[in-house]
């Protein structure tokens, strides 16, 4: 009996498999074609990349949202023109299709590893799976396959191999590299597959028995009774994150529970998101829903639409934020800025300078409220007098509808924490009901860097670390009054900068519907404190 070998890797997905081995091989370019014509090359190679979209498109028609999402995003890439055009200079240069596919694909994946992002470099492995996948059409020969029950042992696996493998029969994956923050290992979590990656290099012969003991970070080659009594199951196994995550609701590695809620910008993206995976809307931008001054004003129009998504939301709550005019989001009439700075008439200060706009939107809102858990966001708050100033408008409005007996319900109303005035000072805020982070804003007025000047663009990529400071402050003071505060800039939906923001004590993220998958997977891969659960082993 061969001696049993003990590897040491990192934990990417809790459990422990036993089975036979899959070793995996690599593509390469050897046994491809000699060349065509540059326009013939050019012609297969499209053909292959058409073949390829189409492949993607039907693996994630039968896929679950989470899954389509991922292969959503290796479809976007290969619908990059740059990605072939890189491929069909090579060709004109004298390769092959394949060969210069192959080429191009190698240089762009190096090009992406070598990248300091972690988040960026573990994407390297979608490009990767898009290369074999044109490889394949290309060459006609088919993807690897593997048993069922068996541990793939490679130097990575793609996303669709993955999505293409039944899991049901057991078995695990043992990366020598790989990474936790990648799309498979967020996939293999979600289906409670055993998966250790970064065990360096090591041999073991095609069908050899191994342990997978994901739990403790350790592979064994030929285990014996011992070893396979020693991989004791983790509490994590017994339960799903695909449970743990119900209503939006997504554990760091240390069981903090950390709420996802949805931006919207148009209702229409509504039907395309599932309610399901979000703990409701965290922001609805009502700016982004009027095309004129008469729209703005047109109360039913707004009424409809916030009930449209209460509707949507159901129990959960739908944070609606008010017409954030100004600055450059104008209409006819409306918020024209006046100087350069834009840091003149814009959001509340539009709206209490603009009676006639503010009530209407008031009314809107308070109608719409009896439909569901209502959210009002007051946006670029500054001093606590705009906020008293608008709940006067809500007050009077509703007693006003009241009169003419229309059913109404005051809405819970908290601000935009946008301004670093109120940012720095949030403890005067105590008549908000709830705060929200808009980092965009906060990050441009503290650096007085515009966000869409790139001249100093420089200066507002240099902003994260005084947005920090200024967050992880700003929740100590809701903390100490109780108040609930989330995040709604774009920072919440880049996950490089979600471990960050949970360090800094954040735990309500709402993100683009689109970016959720990304999210998930970060914030099961780190702990609560923002340290990479990796680093934990």
């Amino acid at each position: 009996m061969a001696e049993a070998l003990e590897i040491a890797g990192t934990a990417a997905s809790p459990g422990v498999g036993l089975g036979p081995v899959h070793r995996a091989t690599d593509v390469t370019a050897e046994v491809l074609a000699l060349p065509d014509t540059v326009a013939a090359e050019r012609d297969k190679l499209r053909q292959a990349v058409a073949t390829a979209l189409a492949e993607l498109q039907a693996l994630a028609d039968r896929s679950d949202e989470e899954s389509a999402g991922i292969l959503g995003f290796q479809i976007e890439m290969l619908l990059d023109p740059a990605l072939a055009e890189m491929a069909e200079d090579r060709i004109v240069a004298g390769d092959g299709a394949a060969l210069a596919w192959i080429g191009a694909l190698d240089e762009y994946i190096a090009g992406i590893k070598e990248a300091p992002d972690e988040q960026l470099r573990a994407r390297a492995v979608d490009i990767v799976d898009i290369r074999n996948r044109v490889m394949s059409a290309l060459t006609g020969r088919p993807l690897d396959g593997f048993a069922p029950g068996s541990v793939f042992v490679g130097k990575d696996l793609e996303p669709s191999r993955f999505l293409a493998h039944d899991w049901t029969a057991g078995g695990g994956i043992v990366l020598f590299e790989g990474s936790v923050s990648s799309h498979v290992a967020m996939l293999a979590r979600g289906r409670c597959v055993p998966m250790v990656v970064a065990t360096g290099q090591f041999e073991v012969a095609d069908g050899a028995r191994v342990l997978i003991d994901a739990n403790n970070g350790r592979v064994v080659v030929a285990p014996d009774d011992s070893h396979v009594r020693q991989a004791k199951p983790a509490r994590a196994e017994a339960t799903p994150i695909a449970a743990r995550r119900a209503g939006g609701v997504v554990e760091t590695a240390d069981g903090v529970a950390i709420r996802l809620s949805a931006i919207i910008n148009d209702p229409a993206e509504l039907k395309a998101v599932d309610p399901a995976s979000f703990a409701g809307i965290g922001l609805m931008r009502t700016e982004f829903l009027v095309a004129s001054p008469a729209d703005a004003v047109d109360e039913q129009r707004h009424y409809d639409i916030y009930r449209q998504a209460l509707e949507w939301a159901g129990d959960a709550p739908a944070i609606v934020r008010m017409l954030d005019l100004g600055g450059e989001k104008t209409l006819p009439g409306m918020g024209d800025r006046k100087s350069e700075s834009f840091l003149g008439l814009r959001g509340i200060r539009l709206l209490l300078a603009r009676p006639a706009l503010a009530r209407a939107q008031v009314r809107a809102l308070l109608r719409a409220a009896v439909h569901g858990d209502l959210g009002v966001l007051l946006p670029m708050v500054t001093v606590p007098d705009e906020l008293d100033a608008m709940r006067t408008y809500f007050e009077e409005e509703r007693a006003d509808l009241f009169r003419h007996g229309v059913e109404t319900r005051m809405p819970e109303i908290g601000m935009m924490v946008e301004v670093p005035a109120a940012a720095l000072m949030l403890e005067r805020f105590s008549h908000s009901a709830f705060f929200s982070f808009g980092t965009n804003d906060l990050a441009q007025y503290l650096m007085a860097a515009a966000r869409d000047d790139q001249s100093v663009a420089a200066l507002y990529d240099a902003a994260t670390s005084a947005v920090l400071r200024v967050i992880a402050q700003g929740v100590g003071h809701a903390e100490a009054m109780k108040k609930p505060i989330g995040i709604c800039g774009e920072m919440a939906s880049d996950p490089r900068h979600i471990p960050a923001l949970m360090a800094a004590g954040l735990r309500h993220f709402s993100v683009a519907p689109n970016r959720v998958t990304d999210i998930r997977s970060t914030i099961g891969g780190f702990y609560s404190d923002g340290r990479a659960a990796a680093e934990m082993k």
